[in-house]
């Protein structure tokens, strides 16, 4: 009888055993397909948001163009009424507010002239394109090329500049 007994408890602990390695099994089978649902959402989610970012880059310039159209047909019309105009200064004066029309719609998109004639040279801000004697101090800017330009806090172009290279010895 006791062999039997024995026998049941070792065949009971065998089942408990096994069965515990097959729940063991099963959850890794759940946690495995878990990962491999988690898994396959992310690529999803990654490729949904790659071409949310492409459309949006695609069509980020429409507001911007839009407000330049309004522009170039200010143009347009200048041009029209310069052709048959007799009054240069009228024609002037239209270019001007059309220009500052142009001007204020790239200020209105963050575009930010940068200074330069009498200021310090900055390597950030300004390219020096020539350096010769002045009347001015060393690295101060006493002429300038080409307007630069930020658009908010990044120098999208940099001014071209000439610089001070000290006071002309005499």
């Amino acid at each position: 009888m006791e062999d039997a007994k024995t026998k049941i408890k070792k065949d009971v602990k065998k089942t408990k055993k096994e069965l515990k390695q097959e729940s063991t099994e099963d959850k890794a089978k759940e946690y495995l397909n878990q990962l491999q649902r988690l898994q396959a959402e992310f690529i999803n989610y990654r490729q949904r948001v790659e071409k949310e970012r492409l459309e949006l880059i695609k069509y980020a310039k429409e507001e911007l163009i839009l407000k330049l159209l309004d522009v170039m047909d200010n143009f347009e019309r200048a041009i029209d009424a310069m052709k048959n105009a007799k009054d240069v200064k009228s024609c002037m004066q239209g270019v001007d507010m059309i220009f500052e029309q142009f001007r204020k719609v790239l200020e209105n998109e963050g575009l930010q002239a940068i200074n330069a004639k009498g200021e310090m040279f900055d390597p950030y801000l300004h390219e020096a394109l020539a350096k010769e004697e002045s009347d001015q101090d060393e690295n101060v800017i006493i002429d300038e090329f080409q307007k630069g330009y930020k658009l908010k806090d990044k120098v999208i172009r940099p001014a071209k500049v000439k610089v001070s290279g000290g006071k002309k010895n005499e």
